[in-house]
Protein backbone atom coordinates (compact mmCIF):
# COMPACT_ATOMS: atom_id res chain seq x y z
CA UNK A 1 0.00 0.00 0.00
CA UNK A 2 1.50 3.57 -0.78
CA UNK A 3 0.78 5.81 2.53
CA UNK A 4 0.92 9.69 1.86
CA UNK A 5 2.50 12.32 3.82
CA UNK A 6 1.69 15.52 4.06
CA UNK A 7 4.15 18.23 5.52
CA UNK A 8 5.90 15.40 7.10
CA UNK A 9 8.39 16.53 10.14
CA UNK A 10 10.91 12.76 8.96
CA UNK A 11 14.55 13.64 8.22
CA UNK A 12 15.71 12.98 4.99
CA UNK A 13 16.96 9.55 5.48
CA UNK A 14 13.93 8.54 6.86
CA UNK A 15 11.68 10.23 3.98
CA UNK A 16 13.99 8.29 1.12
CA UNK A 17 13.87 4.88 3.03
CA UNK A 18 10.02 5.33 2.73
CA UNK A 19 10.47 6.89 -0.75
CA UNK A 20 12.02 3.39 -2.00
CA UNK A 21 9.31 1.80 -0.80
CA UNK A 22 6.40 3.35 -2.45
CA UNK A 23 5.56 6.38 -0.42
CA UNK A 24 4.86 9.90 -1.34
CA UNK A 25 5.27 13.04 0.28
CA UNK A 26 4.23 15.91 -0.01
CA UNK A 27 5.02 19.89 1.06
CA UNK A 28 2.90 22.85 1.37
CA UNK A 29 4.19 25.91 -0.64
CA UNK A 30 6.92 28.02 0.94
CA UNK A 31 9.48 30.37 0.39
CA UNK A 32 12.12 28.71 -1.14
CA UNK A 33 9.37 26.84 -3.39
CA UNK A 34 7.71 30.07 -4.32
CA UNK A 35 10.97 32.22 -5.27
CA UNK A 36 11.76 28.92 -7.56
CA UNK A 37 7.92 29.22 -9.19
CA UNK A 38 8.26 33.34 -9.44
CA UNK A 39 11.64 32.98 -11.41
CA UNK A 40 10.28 30.44 -13.57
CA UNK A 41 7.24 32.19 -14.37
CA UNK A 42 8.13 35.77 -15.37
CA UNK A 43 10.71 33.67 -17.68
CA UNK A 44 7.59 32.22 -19.16
CA UNK A 45 5.36 35.52 -18.87
CA UNK A 46 8.33 37.35 -21.05
CA UNK A 47 8.37 34.81 -23.33
CA UNK A 48 4.96 34.59 -24.33
CA UNK A 49 3.00 37.56 -23.14
CA UNK A 50 0.09 38.18 -20.79
CA UNK A 51 -1.82 34.56 -19.87
CA UNK A 52 0.49 32.60 -21.27
CA UNK A 53 -1.66 29.75 -19.71
CA UNK A 54 -3.77 30.34 -22.74
CA UNK A 55 -1.10 31.05 -25.51
CA UNK A 56 -2.01 28.24 -27.30
CA UNK A 57 -5.55 30.18 -28.40
CA UNK A 58 -3.28 32.98 -29.67
CA UNK A 59 -0.95 31.18 -32.36
CA UNK A 60 -0.08 28.59 -34.63
CA UNK A 61 1.19 25.44 -32.41
CA UNK A 62 4.18 25.92 -34.59
CA UNK A 63 4.72 29.49 -33.08
CA UNK A 64 3.91 28.30 -29.72
CA UNK A 65 6.90 25.53 -30.00
CA UNK A 66 9.04 28.24 -31.30
CA UNK A 67 8.95 30.23 -28.19
CA UNK A 68 8.58 27.71 -25.94
CA UNK A 69 12.01 25.23 -27.25
CA UNK A 70 14.25 28.02 -26.35
CA UNK A 71 13.02 28.81 -23.19
CA UNK A 72 13.08 25.58 -21.48
CA UNK A 73 17.25 25.21 -21.31
CA UNK A 74 17.02 29.04 -21.30
CA UNK A 75 15.47 28.51 -17.90
CA UNK A 76 17.20 24.83 -17.30
CA UNK A 77 21.10 26.26 -17.24
CA UNK A 78 20.08 29.63 -15.82
CA UNK A 79 22.85 30.02 -13.07
CA UNK A 80 20.13 31.51 -10.56
CA UNK A 81 17.74 28.18 -11.21
CA UNK A 82 20.59 26.40 -9.48
CA UNK A 83 21.18 28.75 -6.75
CA UNK A 84 17.12 28.53 -6.20
CA UNK A 85 16.99 24.64 -6.23
CA UNK A 86 20.16 24.52 -3.75
CA UNK A 87 17.72 27.07 -1.15
CA UNK A 88 14.64 24.24 -1.88
CA UNK A 89 16.77 21.91 -1.07
CA UNK A 90 17.85 23.14 2.40
CA UNK A 91 14.68 24.15 3.08
CA UNK A 92 13.20 20.50 3.01
CA UNK A 93 16.12 19.37 5.74
CA UNK A 94 18.78 17.54 2.59
CA UNK A 95 22.29 17.89 3.68
CA UNK A 96 23.94 19.48 0.64
CA UNK A 97 27.35 17.51 1.08
CA UNK A 98 25.07 14.51 0.65
CA UNK A 99 22.32 15.69 -1.98
CA UNK A 100 23.35 16.07 -6.08
CA UNK A 101 20.60 17.10 -8.26
CA UNK A 102 20.20 17.48 -11.64
CA UNK A 103 18.66 20.62 -13.73
CA UNK A 104 15.49 21.16 -13.39
CA UNK A 105 12.89 20.58 -16.33
CA UNK A 106 10.07 23.47 -17.57
CA UNK A 107 7.17 21.62 -18.84
CA UNK A 108 4.36 22.56 -20.87
CA UNK A 109 1.56 20.60 -21.06
CA UNK A 110 -1.15 22.43 -23.46
CA UNK A 111 -4.84 21.64 -23.35
CA UNK A 112 -7.15 19.85 -25.68
CA UNK A 113 -4.19 18.08 -27.75
CA UNK A 114 -2.88 21.07 -28.85
CA UNK A 115 0.60 19.73 -28.58
CA UNK A 116 1.26 16.32 -27.15
CA UNK A 117 4.81 15.62 -29.21
CA UNK A 118 8.31 17.34 -28.74
CA UNK A 119 8.59 19.62 -26.10
CA UNK A 120 4.96 19.41 -24.89
CA UNK A 121 5.31 15.42 -24.83
CA UNK A 122 2.17 13.68 -22.71
CA UNK A 123 4.06 10.85 -21.18
CA UNK A 124 2.26 7.51 -21.13
CA UNK A 125 2.55 5.50 -18.33
CA UNK A 126 6.29 4.82 -17.58
CA UNK A 127 8.71 4.63 -14.44
CA UNK A 128 11.82 7.08 -14.72
CA UNK A 129 14.29 4.41 -14.52
CA UNK A 130 12.67 2.46 -17.33
CA UNK A 131 15.01 5.92 -18.99
CA UNK A 132 18.09 5.00 -17.11
CA UNK A 133 17.44 6.90 -13.75
CA UNK A 134 18.97 5.36 -10.63
CA UNK A 135 16.78 3.25 -8.24
CA UNK A 136 18.18 5.46 -5.79
CA UNK A 137 16.33 8.54 -7.63
CA UNK A 138 13.93 11.18 -5.91
CA UNK A 139 11.54 13.14 -8.14
CA UNK A 140 10.54 16.40 -7.04
CA UNK A 141 7.31 18.19 -8.94
CA UNK A 142 6.24 21.46 -8.33
CA UNK A 143 3.00 23.32 -10.80
CA UNK A 144 4.05 26.78 -11.28
CA UNK A 145 0.47 27.80 -12.04
CA UNK A 146 -2.83 26.53 -9.81
CA UNK A 147 -3.64 23.16 -12.02
CA UNK A 148 -6.42 21.32 -11.44
CA UNK A 149 -7.04 17.41 -11.32
CA UNK A 150 -7.59 17.63 -15.76
CA UNK A 151 -4.66 19.13 -15.90
CA UNK A 152 -2.37 16.97 -12.85
CA UNK A 153 -0.19 14.04 -13.17
CA UNK A 154 -1.00 10.12 -12.37
CA UNK A 155 0.16 8.30 -10.35
CA UNK A 156 -0.71 4.29 -10.81
CA UNK A 157 0.61 2.94 -7.37
CA UNK A 158 -0.83 -0.57 -7.83
CA UNK A 159 2.01 -1.80 -10.15
CA UNK A 160 5.13 -0.23 -7.84
CA UNK A 161 5.56 -3.85 -7.08
CA UNK A 162 4.02 -5.47 -10.02
CA UNK A 163 7.02 -5.63 -12.84
CA UNK A 164 5.53 -4.76 -16.87
CA UNK A 165 6.71 -6.04 -20.02
CA UNK A 166 8.97 -3.20 -21.56
CA UNK A 167 11.67 -2.23 -24.15
CA UNK A 168 13.80 -0.36 -21.60
CA UNK A 169 16.74 -2.88 -22.52
CA UNK A 170 16.65 -1.24 -25.84
CA UNK A 171 17.37 2.23 -24.17
CA UNK A 172 20.68 3.89 -24.27
CA UNK A 173 20.54 7.29 -22.50
CA UNK A 174 23.63 8.35 -24.48
CA UNK A 175 22.05 8.34 -27.54
CA UNK A 176 18.96 9.89 -26.61
CA UNK A 177 20.77 12.98 -25.12
CA UNK A 178 22.30 13.45 -28.56
CA UNK A 179 19.19 12.74 -30.85
CA UNK A 180 16.21 12.63 -28.41
CA UNK A 181 16.45 15.33 -26.48
CA UNK A 182 18.40 17.52 -28.36
CA UNK A 183 15.86 17.44 -31.33
CA UNK A 184 12.92 17.38 -29.36
CA UNK A 185 11.32 20.97 -30.77
CA UNK A 186 11.31 18.96 -34.47
CA UNK A 187 8.64 16.72 -33.27
CA UNK A 188 5.08 18.54 -33.49
CA UNK A 189 2.31 16.56 -35.21
CA UNK A 190 3.96 13.54 -34.13
CA UNK A 191 6.95 11.89 -32.03
CA UNK A 192 9.18 9.22 -33.37
CA UNK A 193 11.84 9.26 -30.81
CA UNK A 194 12.97 6.29 -29.25
CA UNK A 195 11.49 6.22 -25.84
CA UNK A 196 11.11 3.11 -23.38
CA UNK A 197 7.33 2.40 -23.23
CA UNK A 198 5.29 -0.93 -21.80
CA UNK A 199 4.68 -3.31 -24.17
CA UNK A 200 1.25 -4.40 -23.24
CA UNK A 201 -2.01 -1.73 -22.44
CA UNK A 202 -1.54 -1.07 -18.73
CA UNK A 203 -3.88 -0.32 -16.74
CA UNK A 204 -4.91 2.95 -16.00
CA UNK A 205 -7.28 2.61 -13.22
CA UNK A 206 -7.17 2.80 -9.74
CA UNK A 207 -5.04 5.64 -10.12
CA UNK A 208 -4.40 8.97 -8.28
CA UNK A 209 -3.65 12.40 -8.76
CA UNK A 210 -2.97 15.46 -6.42
CA UNK A 211 -3.97 19.50 -6.83
CA UNK A 212 -1.56 21.57 -5.15
CA UNK A 213 -0.83 25.05 -5.11
CA UNK A 214 1.81 26.92 -6.66
CA UNK A 215 5.11 26.28 -5.34
CA UNK A 216 3.66 23.10 -3.78
CA UNK A 217 5.99 19.99 -3.52
CA UNK A 218 5.63 16.36 -4.68
CA UNK A 219 8.16 13.77 -4.42
CA UNK A 220 8.27 10.18 -5.53
CA UNK A 221 10.08 7.02 -6.47
CA UNK A 222 11.46 7.35 -9.92
CA UNK A 223 10.37 3.58 -9.90
CA UNK A 224 6.93 4.63 -9.15
CA UNK A 225 4.80 4.45 -12.33
CA UNK A 226 3.13 7.71 -13.53
CA UNK A 227 1.36 9.11 -16.45
CA UNK A 228 0.70 13.09 -18.00
CA UNK A 229 -2.63 13.30 -17.76
CA UNK A 230 -4.46 14.53 -20.85
CA UNK A 231 -5.28 18.24 -20.04
CA UNK A 232 -8.94 19.12 -20.72
CA UNK A 233 -8.63 22.12 -18.36
CA UNK A 234 -8.27 25.04 -21.02
CA UNK A 235 -5.08 26.21 -19.84
CA UNK A 236 -1.90 25.31 -20.53
CA UNK A 237 -0.22 23.41 -17.27
CA UNK A 238 3.29 24.59 -16.70
CA UNK A 239 5.58 23.11 -14.10
CA UNK A 240 9.16 22.04 -12.80
CA UNK A 241 10.33 18.55 -11.74
CA UNK A 242 14.29 17.76 -11.34
CA UNK A 243 15.31 14.64 -9.42
CA UNK A 244 17.79 13.81 -6.76
CA UNK A 245 19.98 11.08 -5.77
CA UNK A 246 21.77 10.58 -1.98
CA UNK A 247 25.60 10.36 -2.37
CA UNK A 248 26.11 7.64 0.40
CA UNK A 249 23.19 5.35 -1.41
CA UNK A 250 24.46 5.59 -4.66
CA UNK A 251 27.51 4.55 -3.43
CA UNK A 252 26.04 1.37 -1.29
CA UNK A 253 23.42 0.75 -4.25
CA UNK A 254 20.16 1.41 -2.14
CA UNK A 255 17.25 2.33 -3.60
CA UNK A 256 13.92 1.63 -4.61
CA UNK A 257 13.66 -2.60 -5.79
CA UNK A 258 14.29 -2.98 -9.45
CA UNK A 259 11.69 -5.25 -10.88
CA UNK A 260 11.62 -4.74 -14.38
CA UNK A 261 14.34 -1.84 -15.52
CA UNK A 262 16.96 -3.07 -18.10
CA UNK A 263 18.57 0.10 -19.36
CA UNK A 264 22.22 -0.42 -20.28
CA UNK A 265 23.32 2.81 -19.40
CA UNK A 266 23.28 5.33 -16.74
CA UNK A 267 21.66 9.22 -16.07
CA UNK A 268 23.75 9.21 -13.45
CA UNK A 269 26.69 11.85 -14.90
CA UNK A 270 23.60 14.48 -14.81
CA UNK A 271 23.62 14.95 -11.07
CA UNK A 272 25.90 17.96 -9.52
CA UNK A 273 26.68 17.98 -5.77
CA UNK A 274 24.51 20.35 -4.07
CA UNK A 275 27.25 22.05 -2.13
CA UNK A 276 29.74 22.50 -5.02
CA UNK A 277 27.86 21.17 -8.11
CA UNK A 278 30.51 18.32 -8.76
CA UNK A 279 29.74 15.31 -10.42
CA UNK A 280 29.52 11.93 -9.38
CA UNK A 281 32.81 10.11 -9.65
CA UNK A 282 33.04 7.47 -12.66
CA UNK A 283 34.27 4.49 -10.59
CA UNK A 284 30.86 5.09 -8.48
CA UNK A 285 28.09 5.03 -11.47
CA UNK A 286 29.83 1.87 -13.50
CA UNK A 287 28.43 -0.84 -11.34
CA UNK A 288 24.81 0.69 -12.29
CA UNK A 289 25.98 0.21 -16.24
CA UNK A 290 26.01 -2.91 -18.34
CA UNK A 291 29.66 -4.37 -19.61
CA UNK A 292 29.66 -3.91 -23.54
CA UNK A 293 26.71 -0.97 -23.61
CA UNK A 294 27.75 1.65 -26.67
CA UNK A 295 29.23 5.04 -25.38
CA UNK A 296 28.45 6.73 -28.39
CA UNK A 297 26.24 9.79 -28.10
CA UNK A 298 26.46 12.32 -25.16
CA UNK A 299 27.19 10.95 -21.55
CA UNK A 300 25.54 14.64 -20.09
CA UNK A 301 23.19 16.34 -22.17
CA UNK A 302 24.03 19.83 -23.22
CA UNK A 303 21.65 22.03 -25.45
CA UNK A 304 23.42 23.88 -28.66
Amino acid sequence: MTTIFIDSLLDDAGRRKRLYGGDIFIFSPRSSTLALCEFARQMIEEAFGEDPQHAQYRMPVEEFVAIFAPLKPKFIHHPETKTLIQKVLLDIGCDLRETYFDVPRLRGVTSHGYLTSGVGYAFPPHRDTWFSAPMCQVNWWLPIYDIEAESSMDFHPQYYNTPIENDSHAFNYFEYNATGRKNAAQHINSDTRKQPRALHLVDREPAFRFVGRPGSIIFFSGAHLHSTVPNTSGRTRYSIDFRTVNYTDVKTQVGAPNIDSHSPTSALRDFMGGMDFARIPDELIKPYEQEGASRSGERVFRPD
